[in-house]
């Protein structure tokens, strides 16, 4: 099996006639967190959805642990252990905490092992065990955001892509958000993470992409992208 658990390669796509991405190349190895950063626009949430599936790619290919996905549908792919949170956590407001969380198990694999999904989602967010019966739409947003990260985790994720993983979140939440984030990646999840919040992204990840109008002008070593100038200045306030 190949140490790159997901690589996009050459990837482009778009909206209608609209193009997004030119040629995208990322790699996120396997049991590390890979995070893309990017001003609003740069093609960061497009990059996710084209890699899901749910925008079907113009040119390159989607890789998953070496096996071309590119052509696979979504739930094909999710079956596959490519499990994407989306932005804005889209829970089903009506639903109890454990229902929206069992709604994640909709493969096969994934629902033979419920229970003890369940068991470990509780492991990394004990604050919904307390909650289980109670309505999505009555929580707050960081604890709408833990039950979306669960309900992606009910899936046993081989790699897990979050979208603005703070967005909206107060920084203290924020904070222990990425903090578990760091222990599924002790888990041995690979996480490819979109996110605002800057400082925090490259604190916790192993590698960075800069997106830029679709493009991907800066990579490497999150402490050294850290460091980068036009990183600082652009992203960072320095």
């Amino acid at each position: 099996m190949s140490d790159v658990a997901l690589e996009l390669n050459g990837v482009e796509s778009g909206y209608g006639e609209v193009q997004v991405l030119w040629g995208i190349s990322i790699k996120a190895r396997a049991g590390q967190l890979t995070t893309l950063i990017g001003a609003n626009g740069a093609g960061k949430t497009t990059t996710l959805r084209t890699t899901m599936g749910s925008i079907r790619p113009w040119r390159g290919r989607v890789l998953l642990n070496g096996d071309d996905v590119t052509k696979l549908s979504p739930h094909a792919k999710a079956a596959r252990g490519l499990v994407l949170v989306p932005e804005g956590r889209q829970l089903f407001p009506d639903m109890s905490v454990q229902e929206n969380l069992e709604m994640g198990a909709y493969s096969r694999r994934a629902r033979t092992r419920q229970k003890e999904n369940l068991e470990r989602v509780y492991q990394a967010f004990p604050r919904l065990k307390e909650r289980l019966k109670q309505r999505a739409s009555t929580l707050s947003g960081g604890e709408q955001q833990m039950v979306a990260m669960g309900r992606g985790l009910m899936q046993e994720p081989v790699v897990l892509m979050i979208d603005e993983l703070s967005l909206g979140l107060a920084p203290v939440l924020a904070q222990q958000l990425f903090l578990t984030l760091k222990t599924l990646k002790q888990q041995g999840i690979t996480i490819v993470l979109v996110e605002q919040n800057v400082h925090l992204a490259l604190a916790v990840s192993d590698y960075t992409y800069v997106l830029a109008e679709g493009r991907v002008p800066i990579e490497g070593e999150s402490e050294k992208v850290a460091r980068m100038d036009e990183v600082r200045r652009a992203y960072l306030g320095l």
